[in-house]
């Protein structure tokens, strides 16, 4: 409990024990009003000052308006226990309420946890803590046994088990050791690292991170948007309605010959004033959307927002990219063919033909940061001399250009080959194909097979239980390859050999295809993704091993590449969704009921503060549920 709130607590105390004592002594007249204030203002100044503020700024129509005129009317009515009770009973419920929102926040203040204080660097011989901000790009880092990683980087010396729960909700350490890549939020465990520093702290993934949770509450939800709507419109008409309580009834009395019995009417508008109050609804949506989202982060899925958290409960159509999305993007080389007269040529030189053509492809695609670049390279096993290579040009969707000692090379695949008038040979085996050739002559291809995520198929499965109604997988590689990994996963449509603006075109017609109730989601990591993420009703982004660009596209972001957790964060968003609702319609109904109470004058002040603190009361309690949703699916599952 804060500082503040412990104020609010002790202050309730005092009133509660004075306004009962008060209530046992037989005074009457000023006497027993001054005793009153006391509880009163000890209780309810910081409301009138709000109130009075409000008024000032020409912002009349909210709660501590509506506390302060229905509390002062009681008391000036002589109902002097009645209007402390009710501004008793409303800091109550405003203390449970600021309460159950540093519960909230305390989720979140979890995630925010994994801010570095420092960074540790060594100089002149010796080890110095610095700001993470202002530790350059390239800068070698220590990070000792249970220190945060301030950084992301690449381990250059050591070895130890990394916690990522932080970030990925996974409780399972990770070994790293020189060569790995790190990421910033993570927690060092057991040895000591050396680290060099690939980007600054601004855009390091802890700094993304913090970024995208301290901003998500600025985009509302549509639920979040009608009810401060309903809110500006709903308090002033209760307003005009009470005051037409306190003065219609009596004219109409005195019309008819009858005593106006002012001071009933004006009571029975007091109550119906604090029955209105709309704070059930105003404080438990809010509440409820920001407490899925810190559940959702828990389980190491970042929304950015409650309007796309509020989509997500909507989703009917999931497209995915495959690469890195339901692959796990490890490419390995599995055949080389070589072209019969030029193996020839090779042998009479001495020369291993296989060898010889995985290092022409190598040096081209040395400067590439793709895979099959990456898987290329690495079935090279040899010390590439890039400086053999000049030249490069990389086409998007076809491959690389470039000259290798002087001689002119295209490797890549079909398109690449058709595009420069090549004579190839197409194959058709299932899998990645990388035609090479040298000099416009075509000498061979490279086979490369990549790895389906252990759990992509159970990912699927789980999405169609949620009710996804089609999963669509878009791709650029071969049709053979496509349709064999979405036989596998169990996808419903599949569509192959795509370029970027391809797949934006395909998740066009796919959105006029689904009705207007759907959303569509979008799920990738890679660069090329980030137009198709715009363009969906809903961009989901591989977070840990995403790029930038795809990261900072996306509306979602999955910080383990887990796709089990877009089943998870749909379950979570409909739950939220299901308490939201509940929430208004339960504060409505009994809003309503006791409204149509107290303007019969059936209902009394105590009934009215039930209508009021205890429904709100009610519906904090029951938007605190979407705290704990994520890991309460995750345990049912």
């Amino acid at each position: 409990m804060t500082r503040k709130q412990k104020k609010v607590l002790l202050r309730i105390i005092v009133a509660a024990i004075l306004v009962t004592a008060f209530h046992f002594v037989e005074l009457t007249g000023l006497p027993s009003l001054l005793l009153y204030l006391i509880p009163y203002l000890i209780i309810g100044y910081d409301i009138l000052r709000k109130a009075i503020l409000g008024i000032v700024h020409g912002e009349v129509f909210d709660e501590n308006f509506l506390m302060a005129v229905a509390t002062i009317g009681a008391i000036g009515l002589g109902e002097y226990s009645e209007g402390v009770a009710v501004m008793l009973f409303y800091q109550i419920g405003e203390l449970f309420q600021s309460y159950a929102v540093g519960k909230s926040r305390q989720n979140i203040a979890a995630l925010m946890d994994i801010r570095p204080d420092y960074a540790s660097i060594e100089k002149d011989g010796e080890t110095i803590q610095v700001d993470p901000g202002e530790v350059e790009p390239g800068t070698i880092i220590l990070i000792r046994p249970g220190e945060k990683i301030p950084l992301d980087g690449v381990i250059v010396e050591g070895s130890s088990t990394i916690n990522t729960s932080a970030l990925t909700g996974e409780s399972i350490p990770k070994d790293a050791q020189s060569g790995d890549e790190v990421i910033s939020g993570c927690v060092n465990m057991t040895g000591l690292l050396k680290v060099r520093t690939t980007k600054g702290f601004g855009e390091s993934t802890v700094s993304k991170i913090l970024d995208l949770v301290e901003n998500s509450s600025m985009k509302k939800s549509r639920s979040e948007n009608f009810i401060s709507k309903f809110a500006r419109i709903y308090t002033p008409a209760v307003c005009y309605s009470a005051v037409a309580l306190a003065i219609l009834p009596p004219l109409v009395r005195m019309c008819m010959q009858m005593p106006p019995d002012w001071g009933t009417w004006v009571f029975r508008a007091l109550t119906f004033l604090v029955i209105s109050c709309p704070c059930a609804l105003v404080i438990s949506i809010p509440l409820s959307f920001f407490g899925g989202i810190g559940a959702a982060s828990k389980c190491g899925v970042l929304v950015k927002g409650s309007n796309y958290l509020e989509a997500l409960s909507e989703a009917g159509y999931v497209v995915f990219d495959k690469t890195g999305t339901l692959t796990e993007g490890v490419f390995r080389v599995k055949n080389v063919f070589v072209r019969e007269n030029i193996a020839k040529q090779l042998q009479a030189d001495g020369q291993d033909a296989q060898t010889y053509i995985l290092e022409a492809a190598a040096l081209a695609e040395s400067y590439s940061s793709h895979p099959i670049s990456k898987s290329l390279r690495e079935a090279c096993k040899k010390d590439l001399e890039r400086e053999r290579v000049t030249d490069i040009e990389e086409i998007s969707g076809h491959g690389v250009t470039a000259k290798i000692d002087g001689k002119e090379a295209a490797v890549g695949n079909a398109r690449l080959m058709n595009k420069l008038q090549i004579d190839f040979v197409q194959c058709h085996e299932p899998g990645t194909i990388v035609y090479v050739a040298l000099e416009g002559e075509y000498i061979g291809y490279i086979l490369i097979a990549d790895v389906l995520k252990d759990n992509a198929a159970a990912a699927i499965a789980a999405l169609k239980k949620t009710g996804i109604r089609k999963t669509v997988m878009l791709t650029g590689d071969s049709r053979a390859v496509a349709e064999s990994v979405g036989a596998s996963l169990g996808l419903d449509e599949i569509h192959s050999e795509l370029l970027p603006a391809d797949k934006v075109m395909r998740v066009e017609s796919l959105l006029e295809e689904k009705t207007p109730k759907e959303k569509l989601i979008f799920v990738g990591d890679g660069i090329n993704d980030a137009p198709v993420l715009t363009r969906a009703d809903i961009g989901v982004a591989m977070g840990a091993l995403g790029s930038d660009a795809a990261i900072e596209a996306a509306d979602v972001v999955l910080m383990d590449d887990d796709p089990m957790k877009i089943a998870l964060a749909i379950q979570v968003s409909r739950e939220c969704l299901r308490i939201v609702y509940q929430n208004i319609v339960f504060a409505l109904a009994v809003k309503v009921l006791c409204l149509i109470l107290g303007a019969l004058g059936i209902a009394n002040m105590w009934i009215a503060i039930f209508a009021d603190v205890g429904v709100m009361v009610l519906a904090v309690l029951n938007a605190t549920r979407t705290l704990y949703t994520g890991k309460y699916i995750q345990k049912t599952e």
